[in-house]
């Protein structure tokens, strides 16, 4: 089978793209050095969230955690907290678990070879290949979405890029262009270019700095690339949540299970709903008597709000109510004041509760 970069310009590529990464790279924090844990850390917030969000909390979690050895003796409760609004939880779960087996097993030094670096948790091909060149200078592709897109067009590459046996070929791909002197910039290179050039919707063709080797720039081709089935259908679910408080300034929030989706954060009461707009208030007090033994008084509904993840959108009902009976805090529920809510984390969606929160204090 013939290769994609065959007849290609490989080391005038390398070379026209790695002197313009080097001209013009952003002004980052995680490229201040090339430390592997900051890479690693970078990488793991910059999946699935955009680098001006990133900037702030990729700031705040290094001045609470500036080393890997901190992270991994740290208060898992702290950790979620300093992540909190990044979204993605298990994300930093899988970190701070993979982050404890580099210190216990590998004296708090990050892996560099590939063998060893996956099989650290959380750590896919991408991460690996990121942490591996970036870090260490080994030539190990890192493929995303952003860099078989960039490819896609480069190399004039159909296949549908939302496939996993996809991967294996752009993977193919990278592992033939690749600088094997600098490596570092190369994979940071083509990153850069997707992001700043050959965006999804209105790539910036005739100021790309490879446009001269980008055969679906030479075809007229590149906004049909790349190919992407569409995604399944978002499911819906119908949630009525409760901002429920007691005489002494206290609001009940729960700690959502271990396992599973916002696994380990803190809530307000919530239960789905049986018919939208009907059962709210009962299907509210059905479920505090019977879960927590909590009878309650429930007043208005407040607000309605929606949170959408990758599969699924909450349409959550709000509504305030006074708590007439309880049997106390348990591990997973507690009873405390705004102040105290600053201290745990908290799910985007239940942040803006909070905020609805303070707005209807009746206290």
């Amino acid at each position: 089978m013939n290769s994609y970069t065959d007849d290609f310009s490989i080391l005038n590529f390398q070379r026209d793209l790695v002197d313009w990464y080097k001209m013009n790279q952003r002004d980052l924090p995680w490229r201040a050095d090339q430390d592997p844990y900051k890479v690693w850390v970078s990488e793991i917030m910059l999946q699935q969230t955009r680098v001006d969000t990133v900037i702030p909390y990729f700031n705040r979690f290094l001045s609470l955690f500036p080393t890997l050895e901190a992270l991994a003796e740290a208060d898992e409760e702290k950790v979620l907290k300093a992540w909190e609004g990044l979204g993605y939880y298990s994300r930093v779960r899988n970190l701070q678990t993979a982050v404890k087996e580099v210190a216990e097993q590998y004296g708090g030094r990050v892996p560099d070879t590939p063998e060893e670096i996956s099989k650290l948790k959380g750590v896919g091909p991408y991460t690996a290949g990121a942490i591996l060149s970036i870090a260490y200078g080994v030539p190990e592709p890192a493929v995303d979405g952003n860099v078989m897109r960039v490819l896609s067009r480069i190399l004039l590459i159909e296949e549908d890029i939302g496939k996993a046996k996809s991967r294996t070929l752009f993977e193919k791909a990278v592992r033939e262009l690749i600088s094997k002197e600098d490596p570092s910039s190369f994979n940071q290179a083509l990153m850069e270019l997707g992001a700043l050039i050959c965006t999804p919707k209105s790539p910036a063709c005739l100021t790309c700095p490879v446009h001269e080797h980008c055969r679906a720039f030479e075809q007229g081709r590149q906004r049909e690339l790349p190919v992407k089935e569409k995604k399944t259908k978002v499911r819906h679910v119908d949630i009525a949540a409760l901002i429920l408080w007691r005489e002494d300034g206290k609001y009940l929030i729960h700690k959502r299970p271990k396992e599973g989706l916002l696994a380990n954060l803190w809530e307000f009461p919530n239960v789905p709903v049986k018919k939208r707009g009907q059962s709210e208030i009962e299907d509210l007090k059905v479920f505090l008597e019977a879960e927590w033994g909590i009878s309650a008084e429930i007043g208005d509904h407040i607000s309605n709000l929606d949170h959408v993840f990758s599969h699924l959108k909450w349409d959550i009902q709000l509504f305030e109510g006074r708590c007439i009976y309880e049997i106390g805090d348990k591990d997973d529920l507690k009873w405390v004041t705004f102040e105290e809510m600053e201290a745990y984390p908290f799910p985007v969606s239940h942040q803006k509760i909070i905020k609805l929160a303070k707005e209807v204090a009746v206290l």
